[in-house]
């Protein structure tokens, strides 16, 4: 039996395929880690993909001058490492290289163009039954039963754009989500808002100065802004080391003094700092640091602008709470994306209503029912990659087993026939 087979065609629209193991929805780097990991195990598996690419956040929709935030050593898949030859810090299209090299070197074949409409655990089969329309087909569906479901569309599966007064009716400029945006060559002239300041709204400034546009940046909440490397070591390699020494509340407070020593006081220039330390907000809120690339540079020269939430927008301008307006010509909205797995995945324990596991890292890989969770854990990569690993095992472990205790039948019905 192969990774599927077909076991009913009832009509041109419609078929029920069997899967000979787990079904990952989901061919971002994290599915592709679990997808890499049961091969390892001598595991088969199904991997249905809605794009038409591996790693499609990274390829369609990602601006041209992302680089990772971590060392790739940090972000490297399991298995594979990075070439030597690349930076610390590998661009966009390095990652993208890196990911489509990662799926040949291990031999994965994702079925493309599959959009999950549902998925559901059926208690009288004791089987998930997934149900995903071919786009393009004229809305041909698949249903795909199996033992196993790997949920691995991750945290970024569906933009986030805020409903604001006026945007629509009012506003009359260009409105962008920063998934749309590539560089600022198409801004270069204009008054551009970005709203959002986490890593994202930072780069779009950045990169929006660099072309020559005049950006104002949003800043609704606190946000602690750490430098990205501090006398040349990374600081996300240098909490690291600390945090297997030191307890979580004191690496916060010298990762901090560390920031203000070498970025000075931010908050004169309308970076609020959160009460809880980087480390502590990472972990009970989800929310990550910023690391400076240079937008703080801009910042204090005054060629980014910092203003407040916005109340309302009017033709060509924005109000904020403050009273201040703003004359603009565009808005991009860096206000991030957020999981899609309660639209499709149904009565699960495992996630919650935010479509993330109710159970903090290290434990939300594993649900009940063979249902599992990667690339949830609020890490990036790192943490994709170790429940990556961590699925892999528990499912290899059983299907070892059940292939050995298969086998043992076959070779006792082998025996009793050959007695007759």
């Amino acid at each position: 039996m192969g990774e599927w087979d077909e076991l009913m065609l009832s009509s041109p629209s419609r078929r029920c395929v069997w899967v000979n193991g787990p079904i990952i929805v989901g061919a971002g780097p994290s599915g592709l880690a679990v997808a890499a990991c049961l091969k390892e195990q001598g595991v088969p598996f199904v991997i249905l993909e809605r794009a038409d690419c591996v790693a499609s956040l990274w390829q369609n929709r990602t601006y041209d001058r992302l680089k990772l935030h971590l060392p790739k050593q940090f972000c490297q898949l399991p298995g594979l490492p990075f070439p030597d030859h690349y930076p610390d810090y590998p661009t966009k299209q390095q990652f993208v290289d890196y990911v489509v090299s990662y799926t040949v070197f291990n031999d994965i074949h994702p079925r493309f163009n599959q959009s999950v409409q549902s998925a559901r655990f059926d208690r009288t089969s004791g089987l998930w039954r997934v149900r995903a329309a071919e786009t393009g087909t004229r809305g041909a569906e698949v249903e795909y039963i199996g033992r196993w479901l790997v949920v691995a569309t991750g945290e970024n599966a569906e933009r986030v754009v805020p409903e604001i007064a006026g945007l629509d009716a009012e506003f009359g400029g260009r409105v962008a989500h920063v998934a749309d945006y590539k560089s600022g060559e198409k801004y270069a002239g204009k008054r551009v808002l970005v709203v959002g300041c986490g890593n994202s709204g930072m780069e779009v400034c950045l990169d929006l100065c660099d072309h020559n546009a005049f950006p104002a940046m949003v800043v609704r909440d606190s946000v602690h802004v750490l430098p990205r490397e501090v006398l040349g070591k990374s600081t996300f390699e240098m909490a690291v080391f600390l945090l297997k020494w030191l307890p979580l509340w004191l690496v916060d407070k010298i990762l901090l003094l560390l920031a203000w020593l070498v970025l000075g006081n931010v908050e004169k220039f309308g970076l609020k700092r959160p009460s809880a330390g980087p480390l502590e907000l990472k972990n009970t809120q989800g929310r990550t640091p910023v690391l400076d690339t240079g937008a703080l540079g801009k910042i204090r020269s005054g060629k980014i602008k910092v203003v407040p939430a916005i109340k309302r927008f009017s033709p060509g301008k924005a109000e904020f709470v403050d009273g201040r307006e703003l004359e603009i010509d565009s808005v991009i909205f860096a206000t991030g994306y957020r999981s899609n797995v309660p639209q499709w995945l149904q009565e699960s324990e495992l996630f919650g209503k935010d479509g993330f596991p109710k159970m903090p890292f290290p434990n939300g890989w594993k649900g009940k029912s063979g249902l599992y969770a990667v690339g949830f854990t609020r890490r990036g990569l790192s943490g994709a990659s170790s429940d990556a690993v961590r699925i892999a095992k528990d499912i290899g472990r059983v299907w070892k087993e059940e292939t050995r205790q298969t086998k043992r039948l076959v070779a006792c019905h082998r025996r009793c026939i050959s007695q007759i």
